[in-house]
């Protein structure tokens, strides 16, 4: 009762406030027209009076005749004075009866200012002038600017020092209103309003209530320098200081909050509720509610380039850049061209599967069995039935190519130009790059992470491993290894390993986002199909198949056959491949005396390899083999080495691994001994492509971002939600935005790209790319504006 009883007072006091007012104002208002349209009738009678006066001088004029019984001397005398007196009233006349008047009077009115003209000063001077018929006409002159100087006196005073009306009604109702004491009772219930409170809540939101920072308590030195050592975390890291090295620094200097909140807590008598592997999260939430509570609000560093993408079409673009393409059957040529096929398969995004484009020189030196394209088009169409006849449905996505030169010495192709030049700027949203640090090791273009809003890379290879391999390889591998962490955190927001075996980058996680073809897991099905009628699946031991060169495996295989030549007496292993070594390794063989049989290298789908029961793969330098998930794939017995590139594979009971050289003899006679398990539907489905592409879109945040869901990250305090990048500035953001300028200006430079081994001429595609792609020359495409 007592809230409805305020309630009504406060508003009954509203609208007495707001009626008292609007009153007012409509008084002066009213007022001031009143005012406004007395000067106007004021000026027309002023007119008409003017016009009479003029009409009354005829009339005395005119009167003048001889039926009056006057003297003669007299009547002549009037006539001479009324003759005189006439150019002197007709000019008074046309002074005050002119447009200008109008005019002088508006510019000089003032409040309540008269008007009228008094006649009796002419009377006088008309009478005098009667009287005394001796004086000069000069007198009636005189006596005519003594009139106007006093009227113009009293004009001045009036409008001076005389208040205008309305002005006199507002400060008499200021006055009144100043004389009640009664504020609280008139804003009382304004105050505490319905709309009040709207509006003070608004402002809350938008501007952020500085009541708040009160209740934050502010940041302590040890937090700081906390939030210090581990926004430089990556940055220490490529000094090579290690991760958890700085995270125990963390852990020390938070170590005393921590303390004082458990302390505060047992006070209170609850629980302890610091928990120490959230320390991150609670620093972030720390650092997130001061800066918040002080109304900051970070929007982007020096580097920093923000993008919005234009999703009208209700689709988001994905773009996957990759290093190699068909018909070279390599991983970064067939792993991406599936990853491709399957995420256009949701239909959810547009998908660009952007490859490298080689001249036809180098087309003869990549390309197995002579196998070259005249066009983009032709080798297109190459790519897309080669996809179909795999995993069975029409592909939905587009092919684009990129100028690329093939380097001998490296064994890969390097991009020629600005690779992110070929993505339109309308379709650059989520980028995939496929060995992020192979293509931008010379990359001297555009950041991928100013022109796309997301980018993730996946590491295919162990490059660190192939390099020891060389000359001064150790020399070599530490260089490598912090240009490959430079270039990853400059270029991307996200990278996956595929397994441990590769070189841990900043912003990295491990895990396999790979698939097998299905067309083995349909051969696998098949032969459980077999087994179950009681027919034999596999005729054949056992065999090895991969690209031969030494880093793939085969100087491991090697080395163990012929360390244990008498323990595998009998055993026959058939090598299929084809390769930079072949002669080498196969010579090596020779003189040996091992027993292996060399075949020319062939797909792994192929009909003659169906028939084994054992694969082979000794290779320590694979990250994650393809070979052998298809050899799991196809319910076969597969011989591995205990390393972290077969992690995933070790779940598989099929996958036999060994640590030793005595431990490998042991596994090959017991693959061959028995029959391999078929694999459930559980395992069939972790092996597939759908489950590879649902890795990848938890691992690398892709779902997040798909559902157009904001990239900060949210902290949660007291169920208030606060954005993490909105609220923070990001020294590690602002760090790779100085590493990658840096790296464009070394990039831009012919001889410092030649001194680190780039391709010559590779900093802009050439003449033939330009023929081949219907490209503009560099020079056109780019412009150099200057002298």
């Amino acid at each position: 009762m007592v809230n409805e009883t305020q309630t009504t007072v406060a508003a009954t006091s509203n609208s007495s406030a707001f009626s008292f007012i609007s009153k007012g104002w409509r008084e002066v208002r009213d007022s001031a027209d009143a005012d406004l349209q007395l000067m106007k009738d004021r000026a027309n009678s002023f007119k008409n009076l003017a016009a009479t006066f003029d009409r009354e001088i005829e009339n005395l004029i005119h009167s003048a005749s001889p039926t009056f019984s006057v003297p003669a001397i007299r009547q002549s005398s009037e006539i001479d004075f009324m003759k005189k007196l006439q150019p002197k009233i007709s000019e008074f006349r046309r002074v005050y009866s002119a447009p200008e008047i109008s005019r002088r009077v508006m510019e000089k009115w003032g409040p309540r200012v008269k008007l009228g003209i008094d006649l009796s000063r002419i009377r006088s001077a008309v009478v005098a002038e009667v009287d005394e018929t001796d004086e000069e006409d000069i007198d009636g002159i005189i006596e005519f600017k003594k009139v106007r100087k006093e009227r113009k006196a009293r004009f001045r005073e009036e409008g001076k020092f005389g208040d205008w009306e309305p002005i006199r009604a507002l400060k008499t109702r200021l006055r009144e209103f100043e004389k009640k004491n009664s504020s609280v009772e008139i804003f009382g219930g304004f105050k505490n309003s319905e709309f009040v409170e709207k509006v003070k809540s608004s402002l809350k939101a938008i501007c952020k209530e500085p009541q708040e920072s009160k209740e934050v308590p502010p940041l302590d030195v040890p937090e700081l320098i906390a939030y210090l050592v581990r926004q430089s975390g990556p940055f220490l890291d490529q000094l090579g200081v290690r991760r958890d090295l700085c995270d125990k620094i963390v852990e020390s200097l938070c170590s005393k909050r921590k303390n004082q909140l458990v302390l505060r807590s047992l006070t209170a008598g609850e629980p302890p509720t610091v928990d120490h592997d959230k320390i991150n999260d609670e620093l972030d939430l720390r650092i997130a509610s001061v800066l918040q509570s002080t109304g900051h609000c970070y929007e982007g560093g020096f580097w920093t380039d923000f993008v919005k993408h234009d999703d009208s079409d209700g689709k988001r673009h994905v773009a996957i850049v990759t290093t190699a393409s068909l018909p070279w059957m390599t991983g970064t040529a067939v792993n991406p061209l599936f990853r491709a096929a399957y995420l256009a398969k949701s239909a959810k995004q547009k998908v660009t599967l952007l490859v490298p484009w080689l001249c036809r020189s180098d087309q003869e030196l990549v390309y197995p069995s002579n196998l070259t394209f005249s066009s983009p088009e032709e080798q297109e169409n190459y790519i897309r039935n080669w996809l179909e006849e795999r995993i069975g449905f029409k592909a939905d996505f587009k092919i684009s190519f990129y100028p690329g030169k093939f380097s001998k010495e490296r064994r890969s192709i390097i991009p020629a130009g600005d690779t992110s030049q070929f993505i339109p700027s309308k379709d650059a949203d989520i980028a995939i790059l496929e060995e992020p640090e192979h293509l931008n090791w010379y990359h001297h273009g555009k950041r991928w992470t100013d022109k796309f809003n997301h980018v993730v890379g996946i590491v295919h290879t162990n490059y660190l491993e192939y390099i020891k391999r060389e000359k001064n390889g150790a020399l070599q591998a530490f260089f490598v290894k912090h240009i490959n962490n430079w270039v990853t955190r400059a270029y991307c927001h996200k990278v996956l390993r595929l397994s441990a075996a590769t070189q841990d980058l900043p912003k990295s996680v491990i895990c396999n986002v790979h698939g097998v073809n299905p067309k083995f897991l349909k051969i696998g099905e098949k032969v459980a199909e077999e087994r179950e009628l009681g027919q034999q699946a596999f005729s054949k031991g056992a065999y090895f198949l991969g690209k031969m060169v030494w880093a793939k495996g085969y100087k491991e295989l090697i080395d163990l056959l012929a360390k244990h030549k008498n323990d595998l007496d009998g055993f026959k292993l058939d090598v299929y491949g084809n390769g930079e070594d072949a002669h080498e390794v196969q010579s090596t063989a020779k003189r040996l005396d091992l027993n292996l049989n060399f075949l020319k290298g062939r797909d792994h789908a192929d009909d003659s390899l169906h028939g084994y029961k054992v694969f082979i793969n000794p290779s320590v330098s694979d990250v994650l083999c393809t070979a052998t998930a298809e050899a799991l794939a196809m319910g076969k017995f597969v011989v591995c080495a205990d390393n972290p590139s077969n992690e995933f594979f070790r779940s598989f009971p099929n996958c036999l691994t060994y640590k030793t050289s005595e431990d490998f003899v042991a596994k090959v006679k017991e693959a061959l001994a028995n029959e391999p398990q078929p694999l459930t539907p559980e395992q069939r489905y972790n092996l597939s492509w759908e489950a590879a592409t649902q890795r990848f879109i938890e691992y690398s945040d892709l779902d997040r971002v798909l559902n157009n869901e904001q990239n900060a990250a949210k902290l949660r305090s007291n169920g208030k939600i606060i954005a993490k990048s909105v609220s923070m500035p990001s020294l590690s953001e602002m760090f790779d935005g100085g590493l990658a300028f840096a790296h464009y200006c070394l990039t831009g430079n012919e001889f410092l790209r030649l001194c680190t081994g780039a391709i010559p001429g590779t900093r802009d595609y050439d003449k033939q790319h330009c023929k081949d792609l219907h490209l503009l020359p560099p020079r056109v495409e780019n412009p150099i504006y200057g002298w």
